[in-house]
């Protein structure tokens, strides 16, 4: 079974953050509301992402190795002893 990369977890709720940002800045832009799955929206955050992703790769690793957290383990008993 494939595991989360632990990185990538501490990323979503960053990235969720940048998508509310966009979303309201698009909106406040156009005077009326804008969903996130908006193309506009789409296209900022992604180009957010891409010129922020490898300071927060790095900015995350280093969360992860100052306080790592509990070793992630398969749940399907492939790590069993027989």
């Amino acid at each position: 079974m494939a595991q989360l990369d632990p990185v990538i977890v501490r990323e979503i709720p960053v990235i969720q953050k940048i998508i509310s940002d966009e979303t309201w800045f698009e909106g406040e832009r156009r005077g009326c509301g804008v969903k996130p799955d908006d193309p506009v929206v789409q296209e900022n955050v992604c180009r957010v992402v891409l010129r922020i992703g490898c300071e927060l790769r790095e900015q995350m690793m280093e969360q992860i190795a100052a306080h790592p957290g509990p070793e992630m383990v398969p749940l399907n008993g492939d790590n069993q002893a027989a």
